[in-house]
């Protein structure tokens, strides 16, 4: 499994992670074994949040006894985002996942809170060794800017954000300001949302073509083209054991500079669009 830094200075994580949005919606063994495969196959990096109901409550069954191998990543809501309401999100958060600390915390999307207060919270919930480090989700440049002005330069960890074949709008502005400034760009719904590419599509067509090639699913290709910039990783849920090993098995694909660029003409990125695209 290939590792980037997360963040300025900050530690090497899976460039595959685990993502756990819908994770408490179906059979809570498959998603156990889900996890704990994932973890065995070098997806370190698990991501959740407090709105996605009980997938915390999963994660601690899967992560039980091996807290110290992973990178653990939850959410506050921005209804929650309150200098208080931060720091008791954070530790209910905490209390779901039988764990004592969140290598990392995010904001799950701008509120109407002042990012200060947010900030200070999270500074609080370092000084308190509850956080090792934080982000923000679904923050365009504008809000990135703000941030910075708030927090300082080194401070973000991350931006993570919407990220597919068929979603490329964080290419124009926010991959580059996150890569100036040291930022991680965390791509979510990597595959898109129940809407992968068909077989039968041209650009589906396209990733079957270079799958074969390199003995590998449609599914690995698309991820190895997310994470191709130095400052991407990527978090795809799995709800079977086989599915979170076939994504692992992306993080040691490496695809060519044709590759590349075929996939780059079959699912063009199109123009900067007015606002960020979010789920």
């Amino acid at each position: 499994m290939q590792t980037k830094a997360f963040g300025k200075g900050g530690p090497q994580v899976s460039v595959i992670g685990q993502g756990t949005w819908y994770l408490d919606h179906g059979d809570r063994k498959a998603a156990v074994a889900a996890l704990k495969r994932g973890i065995d196959d070098g997806m370190t990096h698990i991501d959740t949040a407090e709105m996605y109901g009980d997938a915390e409550l999963v994660i601690a069954d899967a992560i039980a006894g091996r807290r110290d191998e992973l990178f653990l990543v939850s959410k506050v809501l921005p209804s929650n985002a309150s200098r208080h309401g931060t720091i008791t999100a954070c530790e209910r958060s905490l209390k779901r996942l039988k764990t004592d600390r969140l290598d990392c915390y995010l904001l799950h999307w701008r509120g109407s809170y002042p990012l200060a207060d947010t900030v200070a919270a999270f500074d609080d919930l370092m000084a308190a060794g509850k956080i090792r480090s934080w982000g923000v989700s679904n923050f365009d440049t504008a809000d990135l800017d703000e941030l910075l002005d708030v927090a300082g330069e080194g401070k973000i960890a991350c931006n993570q954000v919407l990220y597919h074949l068929q979603e490329r709008a964080i290419e124009h502005a926010v991959i580059p300001w996150c890569a100036q400034h040291g930022v991680a760009v965390v791509a979510y719904s990597p595959f898109g949302h129940d809407d992968f590419p068909s077989p039968s599509s041209k650009g589906g067509a396209v990733l079957q073509s270079i799958a074969r090639a390199h003995k590998a699913t449609p599914r690995q290709v698309a991820l190895s083209f997310l994470i191709r910039d130095p400052s991407v990783l990527a978090i795809p849920k799995a709800s079977s054991a086989d599915h979170a090993a076939e994504n692992a098995a992306a993080g040691t694909l490496t695809l060519s500079g044709a590759e590349v660029a075929a996939l780059d003409k079959a699912f063009p990125r199109g123009s900067k669009p007015r606002s960020l695209p979010m789920l």
